[in-house]
C-alpha cells in the first residue's frame, strides 16, 4: 500500500502562483511514475502532469508552459508548481501513482490522495 497526502492548495487571484506537494509513504519502491490530476465541480477528473523518476515529464495542453512537475525521491515527494493561475484551474488536485499503460488516463493509476483544493478567482 501507498499513502499519499497532498498539501499546498488555497485561494488565490488570477495570475498568482501556488506549489502543491504530495508526500508518499508505505511501498515507496513502486513510485516510478507520479502524477497529478484535478477535478472541478460537475466535471470528470482530468490529467494534469506526470513525472517518471526525475526526468521524463508529461503535461496536459491546458497547463503546459504554466505548471511544472518535479520530485524529490529522497523525500518521496512530488511537487506541482503552478504559475499564471486562471479561474479554470479551480479544482481539487489529486496525487497518484502510475501503475501501467497510458500516463494520461486516471484508470492507469493506483493509490490516490484525498486531494487539495485550489480556487482561483478573477
Amino acid at each position: 500500500q501507498v499513502r499519499l497526502v497532498e498539501s499546498g492548495g488555497g485561494s488565490v487571484q488570477t495570475g498568482d502562483s501556488l506549489r502543491l506537494s504530495c508526500v508518499a509513504s508505505g511501498r515507496t519502491r513502486i513510485l516510478n511514475g507520479m502524477g497529478w490530476f484535478r477535478q472541478a465541480p460537475g466535471k470528470e477528473r482530468e490529467f494534469v502532469a506526470t513525472i517518471i523518476w526525475s526526468s521524463t515529464t508529461f503535461y496536459s495542453d491546458s497547463v503546459k508552459g504554466r505548471f511544472t512537475i518535479s520530485r524529490d525521491n529522497a523525500k518521496n515527494t512530488v511537487y506541482l508548481q503552478m504559475n499564471s493561475l486562471k479561474p479554470e484551474d479551480t479544482a481539487v488536485y489529486y496525487c497518484s501513482v502510475h501503475n501501467s499503460g497510458s500516463y494520461y488516463r486516471d484508470i492507469e493509476y493506483a493509490y490516490w490522495g484525498r486531494g487539495t483544493q485550489v480556487t482561483v478567482s478573477s
